[in-house]
């Protein structure tokens, strides 16, 4: 059964390498990606390989490295030949789609744009790049900062399709199936836009008081992926002393919603806390919430903040 994945050539926040890079990648029908710390490791065990990446870097947090070790391990074990690979760059361009045309293999040295110390990719897969699509972008972010992850096939009919990913979920959700997870799909809708708006206007909504968390690996607090899910907004204090989580409800249950976000919060608490750093949560909806006013009650590190919208339509500017 063929199976969809999405893989960053490199990082985009370096143009130029993103483009030498990217340029070799389709001549020559690769892509690589990094963790040459490891050496050659498509021979080990999955225990092994966790074990390599934990000695490789302890430095990082557990759930960290158990996310390094998954990737790598789907990259050697889990991607086959006639697989679709979607390059990104960045999280809302999709850069090309190819078909792997070879199980994954080891070279160093391979990319000559591609070298110790920045930057190393010895871990490539053959692929056979096709014409189109090329560089189609979408107005929201629909790639998930991590290097390589799975997409379902209906998503990417959606990259292909002339949608959005936002706007394939927004249909799922409007139709939701029966374990009741969205109590309000139009309310869905609308906070899923409204996310963009606020990561846009971020400063002037908090006022200077919060900014977006940028992690060591350049990667913003935008949809921010745990191993447990993507945070909708990872926000840190002016001082750098304490993590916002933040949430917006998006029409499901204040239970689900409460769970959720306590979740996240003890993740960020586990992984990314450092010096007695303080962690809280902030839940964005559009109107009150009895049920939610009840779940928070007994916590003291959870808010809730209110949106409104207005629309007009006027005779002239």
């Amino acid at each position: 059964m063929r199976r969809y994945w999405v893989i960053a050539p490199v990082e985009s926040k370096h143009a130029d390498l993103f483009d030498n890079v990217w340029s070799f990648d389709r001549t020559n029908e690769v892509i690589s990606i990094g963790w040459g710390e490891l050496g050659d490791f498509s021979k080990l065990t999955r225990e092994e390989l966790q074990d390599a990446v934990a000695s490789a870097y302890p430095e990082r947090p557990p759930q960290t490295r158990s996310l390094f070790a998954n990737m790598l391990w789907d990259f050697y074990h889990e991607i086959k030949p006639g697989d679709i690979i979607l390059a990104r760059r960045g999280r809302k361009l999709l850069a090309g789609l190819g078909t792997v045309t070879s199980t994954a293999y080891f070279a160093q040295g391979k990319n000559p744009h591609l070298s110790p110390p920045g930057y190393s990719h010895p871990n490539s897969l053959g692929v056979e790049w096709h014409d189109s699509p090329q560089n189609k972008g979408f107005p929201t972010v629909v790639f998930p900062m991590i290097t390589l992850s799975e997409v379902s096939e209906e998503q990417y009919r959606g990259f292909l399709g002339g949608t959005d990913l936002g706007e394939e979920l927004d249909r799922e959700l409007l139709q939701p199936k029966s374990n009741g997870a969205v109590e309000d799909p139009s309310e869905f809708v609308l906070e899923k836009y409204l996310e963009e708006f606020i990561v846009s206007n971020f400063q002037g909504i908090f006022k200077g008081e919060l900014q977006i968390y940028q992690d060591p690996d350049g990667e913003l607090g935008q949809q921010y992926q745990t191993d447990i899910g993507p945070i909708d907004i990872l926000a840190i204090t002016r001082d750098s002393n304490g993590f916002v989580v933040i949430e917006l409800k998006k029409g499901r249950s204040s239970d689900q919603v409460v769970g959720q976000i306590l979740r996240y919060m003890g993740w960020v608490k586990r992984n990314l806390c450092s010096d007695g750093q303080s962690v809280r949560g902030l839940v964005i909806c559009r109107d009150s919430d009895a049920k939610l006013a009840y779940a928070i009650e007994m916590t003291n590190n959870i808010d809730v903040r209110y949106y409104s919208v207005s629309f007009k339509l006027k005779d002239s500017p």
